[in-house]
């Protein structure tokens, strides 16, 4: 099931929301996941998922990243 599609009114007083820019990154970048911890970027495919080395474990992350954030 989809959420429901939310307009925004011109001329409405608040502000649209603001869509966060997608995060990206690069091989060798050092991350934290919320589930696996600390790891290294060891690869990428181009905007679907990056594979993490976590030390114990790999993992294949997928876009768009919401648990995952780099240091």
């Amino acid at each position: 099931m989809t959420k429901p599609l939310k307009r925004h009114l011109p001329t409405s007083p608040f502000k649209a929301p603001v869509a966060p820019p997608p995060k990206e990154f690069a091989v060798g970048d050092q991350v934290t996941h919320d589930m696996y911890g600390l790891g290294r970027v060891i690869g990428i495919e181009d905007g679907i998922a990056a594979l993490v080395d976590f030390g114990s474990v790999r993992q294949r992350i997928l876009s768009p990243y919401s648990k995952m954030s780099k240091l």
